[in-house]
């Protein structure tokens, strides 16, 4: 009886302490046990008193590297700048980056090394990669951005869509070809695309705009092992298309549009937003990637006139000297301003815990910063947007690219009804 009154009164003192001094610690927490830092903020996981990790992964080696890299570095720029500024909440970002290839056991195996250390992901790359994480995102509570916009990864709170999806950005792209390139009811436009979620995402909406214009869309399904198009070149043009979509990667769009042109194929092509890498305009492919080769895209261009992205392109050429100034450059810029801008509302909130951040981020209603796409973050079955830039090809300009028709949402995109989730 006297020992469990001992035992009582421990427990009773314990209560009546804070928490650092019932638990035998300081007010520092190595993350994901909700203490409070010495400043008053809930701390989670990857979070300190002096240190907010956060997670990257990305591709430096698989069928995205130059747009990984691109990716990359953009995102470790803007966080060394928010840090010679004092950092976020007074604590110093350090982002932890880990390359998964393209590969989507190399990423699961990197999440569940990353997960109990930061506290979320402002990349991830591939469509593929974090469809295969949703549940454990779910459970974790992980805030990503992926730098992938297909539809299967919406319905999710936890995983941010950035800009629009592949299949809204198709819709517009059709819109274009009508306005624009001389597409008409009746007409056959080709679509190529990987197989798998980014694919399909594209596919589900150019056979809707298809549908609504009146055009017939004709499938070309490849792996992202392919690189060689000329089979599928050969049977679009038995099928006599009057333009062509591409959802691949950059080695696939210059295979196509090479093909296209030496077999007199002149239609025009307009790929996806990650279709594409100005690194291709120094290679025997140039040619025919000057010819008739768009890209739609939510975000502005690496040479856009918008301050902040002119302000972005300056910096970083002067950061990384000969490094490709590409459109990337400007995704994984913005992507890292958004999560830096939840982490801060979050600290304002005082709650720099999982939970805290995705419930700052999620309470933006209206967000641009200057670089020219307008987003709505508190729809979860949404993307950010409807508008879709459409850029051509341009050797003199930076990254290979300038717009050809400003950020435009079509009536056909409007109206389109996004599938979302799994």
């Amino acid at each position: 009886m006297k020992r469990m009154a001992r035992v009582t009164a421990v427990a009773a003192l314990a209560l009546a302490l804070p928490l650092s001094m019932a638990s035998g610690c300081s007010k520092k927490t190595t993350g994901g046990t909700g203490a409070t830092g010495a400043d008053g903020v809930k701390q989670g996981t990857g979070v300190t008193d002096k240190k907010i990790s956060v997670g990257v992964e990305t591709d430096m080696t698989g069928v995205y590297a130059p747009l990984g890299k691109s990716l990359t570095q953009a995102q470790q720029m803007y966080f060394e700048q928010v840090n010679a500024q004092g950092g976020i909440c007074g604590r110093t970002v350090e982002l932890v980056v880990r390359d998964h290839g393209y590969d989507v056991q190399k990423a699961v195996a990197a999440y569940s090394e990353l997960k109990s250390s930061v506290i979320g992901l402002a990349q991830f790359v591939g469509s593929p990669m974090v469809t295969a994480l949703d549940d454990r995102i779910t459970a974790d509570k992980m805030f990503v951005i992926p730098n992938a916009w297909a539809t299967t990864l919406l319905g999710n709170q936890y995983i941010q869509v950035t800009g629009t999806t592949y299949d809204v950005d198709m819709i517009n792209a059709l819109d274009f070809l009508a306005k624009e390139k001389g597409i008409e009811k009746g007409d056959k436009v080709g679509h190529v695309y990987f197989e798998g979620d980014y694919g399909e995402s594209a596919l589900a909406g150019s056979k809707y705009a298809a549908g609504e214009l009146g055009l017939t869309i004709v499938e070309q399904k490849i792996k992202a092992t392919d690189n060689d198009m000329t089979a599928q070149v050969s049977a679009l043009q038995r099928a006599g298309v009057t333009a062509i979509l591409m959802s691949a990667g950059p080695k696939q769009s210059a295979s196509l549009a090479g093909v296209a042109r030496s077999k007199g194929l002149m239609a025009p092509i307009v790929a996806s937003n990650s279709g594409f890498s100005p690194q291709l305009l120094k290679t025997p492919a140039a040619p025919a990637l000057l010819k008739g080769f768009y890209l739609a895209t939510a975000g502005a261009p690496i040479s856009s006139d918008l301050a902040p992205v002119k302000k972005l392109a300056d910096d970083y050429a002067k950061k990384y000297p000969g490094q490709p100034l590409d459109s990337a450059v400007v995704n994984g810029h913005t992507s890292a301003v958004i999560f830096a801008d939840a982490l801060k509302k979050a600290c304002e909130a005082k709650d720099l815990t999982r939970d805290g951040v995705i419930r700052a981020h999620r309470s933006t209603t209206a967000y641009d910063g200057g670089y020219g796409t307008p987003m709505d973050f508190s729809k979860v079955d949404e993307p950010g947007t409807r508008r879709t830039y459409i850029l051509r090809t341009d050797a003199e300009a930076l990254g290979g690219m300038v717009v050809e028709r400003e950020a435009t949402a079509s009536k056909e995109a409007e109206a389109y009804r996004v599938p979302a989730g799994k």
